[in-house]
């Protein structure tokens, strides 16, 4: 390689983190630093990397934020997936959101739990066209062929479903992560780094923590 890893970094100082500045609750703490990503003109700021684990061993991939609801963070995707048959073995996982732009990293823990059926299909119908009919085309996470064959089975949904609605798959729908652990993490010179740490016991408890 031509350029030396261990020579890149980066010494972060745009914004500082106080628990003297924070909301007691992390759920309107998130919904806070969301709007200033979105006001920042992140790309993809609810772009996040939601870990599984299953027989020790942990997987992780991005995913896309749908909703913030006061118990939690919702994401979509094939109950078949990989993710969905982790999930379904062990429930729990951790997200994470990182906005360089912000110098900013949120980690989130907790229990995951499939959304009602009537949530998730208010939400497939509201997706785009092409965006349902792939629901249908790509059975997520199992080998295929080749390239070729997803494009054949496309056609063949799009002929389909061309006169009618597109009903939702019975394997695709939503999730729920319901925190109980989350970290906010504000990048700070010489990587003395801000860092507060939300604890879900009777209450969330809040804890500064060393970088």
């Amino acid at each position: 390689m031509k350029t030396d890893i261990s020579q890149l970094r980066k010494d972060y100082s745009f914004k500082t983190l106080s628990v003297n500045d924070v909301n007691e609750n992390p759920i309107l703490q998130f919904k806070t630093w969301f709007e200033e990503a979105i006001d920042a003109k992140i790309i993809e700021p609810n772009a996040m990397v939601l870990s599984t684990v299953h027989q020790n061993r942990p997987s992780a991939r991005v995913v896309l934020l749908k909703e913030i609801r006061e118990e939690g963070f919702v994401f979509f995707t094939n109950y078949e997936s990989k993710k969905g048959q982790e999930l379904a073995k062990n429930p729990l996982a951790s997200i994470n959101f990182f906005w360089p732009d912000l110098e900013r990293q949120i980690r989130i823990e907790g229990l995951v739990e499939k959304i009602s059926e009537e949530d998730s299909n208010n939400y497939f119908q509201s997706r785009p066209l092409n965006s349902r009919i792939g629901a249908w085309v790509s059975p997520q996470s199992q080998t295929i062929t080749e390239r070729a064959w997803l494009e054949s089975r496309e056609s063949d949904f799009v002929l389909q479903f061309k006169d009618g609605e597109i009903p939702k798959p019975n394997n695709w729908g939503g999730y729920m992560l319901k925190p109980d652990y989350v970290e906010f993490w504000q990048g700070r010179p010489s990587r003395l780094h801000d860092r507060i740490l939300y604890q879900k016991k009777s209450s969330w408890e809040l804890s500064v923590l060393a970088p």
